[in-house]
C-alpha cells in the first residue's frame, strides 16, 4: 500500500512508518517537527526512516492545506483507492499542557484533522485511520472502559479536542462514504518515547537523583501500553479499513502508579527521591481499557508487561543519552 502517515517523526509514527516500511508498504511521512519538546529526538527518529528507499518525509503543517494537498497528489499518484490509506497520528500532545494553550489544540487538533477530512474526501482515498485517546472517556467511574461509554463529559482540552476528531470522523463516514477507523490510545510507552511522558520523566530524574515528582499523591492507576502492541493495533487496522469503527488499544492490564516506579527503579539499578503532590487539573484517577472489541475485529492482543516494556525503554534511554 500507499500510506501517508502524519505525525511520523513522532513517537508512534516513528514505529509505526518503521514497522509499515519493514513489511514493504511505501511510507509519505508528514511532520512540522514542532518544538513542544526537543526536535533533535524527532530528527533522530526521521533520520533512521530516512534510510528506507520506500520512505519519503515531507515537512509541513496540517494547518497548511496546500502543503497537505501536494503530499495527498504524492500519495495518489499512480495508486488505486483501494491502495491507500491515511494513517493520521499527528496532533499536538499533553493533557497539561493543553490547560495553558488552549488555542493549539483547536487549531492543530480540529482544524488540522479538518483538513485531513477534506483532502481524504476530496482525492476519495481508501481509508482514514486516526488516533484519539483514552482521554475522551474523562474522569468516569466505570471500570474498565468500553468504547459504548459514554464520552460527552470532558476534563482536559485535549481530551475535548479527541473526542472532536471521532465526531468529525463519522460525519465523513455519513455524508461522504469515507471509511474511518479511530483508536483511543491507553498510556503509550516504550523506546524513543516523548520527554514529556511519566516514564522518561521518572527516568531522568533518578538518573540526575533529582526528586520525582508523583501527582496524585502515588495513588492514580494507569492502563500502560507498550509501543510495539500499539503499533500491531494500528496495522491490523489499516488492514481491516472498517466502514466506521472505534477502537480502544490498551495494555488490558490496569497497573499501580507506584509499581510503575518501582519498575523503573528496578531496571536502572536506583533507588529515586520522591515528592508525592496532589492531583494536577484535567488529570484522571484511573485509565483502564476493556479491549474485546479490538480483540475480537483486529486480532488485537497485548502481550508487553511493564516488567519487560519498561526494561526495554531503560535499555534505549541509557544508549540514547549514553549512560
Amino acid at each position: 500500500m500507499r500510506i501517508l502517515l502524519t505525525g511520523s517523526a513522532g513517537f508512534i509514527g516513528f514505529h509505526t512508518s518503521k514497522a509499515l516500511l519493514e513489511r514493504g508498504d511505501t511510507v509519505i511521512g508528514f511532520d512540522n517537527f514542532n518544538g513542544y519538546y526537543d526536535p533533535k529526538l524527532k530528527r533522530r527518529r526521521n533520520e533512521i526512516l530516512e534510510k528506507y528507499e520506500n520512505f519519503t518525509c515531507v515537512k509541513g503543517d496540517l494547518k497548511d492545506k496546500d502543503a497537505l494537498k501536494k503530499v495527498f497528489e504524492k500519495m495518489m499518484e499512480g495508486s488505486k483507492k483501494e491502495d491507500t490509506r491515511v494513517c493520521h497520528l499527528a496532533a499536538q500532545a499533553g493533557v497539561r499542557h493543553s490547560i495553558d494553550h488552549p488555542e493549539e489544540f483547536i487549531s492543530d487538533n480540529i482544524g488540522g484533522t479538518q483538513n485531513i477530512l477534506d483532502l481524504c474526501k476530496d482525492f476519495d482515498t481508501g481509508g482514514l485511520i486516526y488516533a484519539s485517546s483514552s482521554s475522551v472517556y474523562g474522569d468516569t467511574k466505570q471500570s474498565p472502559f468500553h468504547e459504548e461509554l459514554n464520552t460527552d463529559h470532558q476534563v482536559s482540552l485535549y481530551g475535548m479536542s479527541k473526542k472532536a476528531n471521532e465526531l468529525q470522523a463519522s460525519v465523513y463516514h455519513n455524508l461522504f462514504g469515507l471509511h474511518t477507523t479511530g483508536l483511543r490510545f491507553f498510556t503509550v510507552y516504550g523506546p524513543w518515547g516523548r520527554p514529556d511522558m511519566a516514564l522518561y520523566l521518572f527516568a531522568n530524574w533518578i538518573s540526575k537523583e533529582e526528586p520525582m515528582q508523583i501527582f496524585g499523591q502515588g495513588k492514580m492507576r494507569r492502563d500502560f501500553t507498550f509501543i510495539d502492541d500499539i503499533v500491531a493495533g494500528i496495522l491490523a487496522s489499516i488492514d481491516k479499513n472498517y466502514p466506521n469503527e472505534v477502537f480502544n488499544l490498551g495494555g488490558d492490564k490496569t497497573e499501580e502508579l507506584m509499581d510503575y516506579v518501582a519498575t523503573v527503579e528496578k531496571s536502572l539499578g536506583k533507588k529515586g527521591e520522591k515528592e508525592f503532590l496532589p492531583m494536577q487539573q484535567g488529570d484522571v484517577v484511573q485509565t483502564s481499557a476493556n479491549v474485546d472489541k479490538a480483540r475480537k475485529m483486529l486480532g488485537y492482543d497485548p502481550k508487553t508487561h511493564i516488567s519487560e516494556g519498561i526494561p526495554k525503554f531503560i535499555e534505549w534511554y541509557k544508549e540514547y543519552h549514553k549512560i
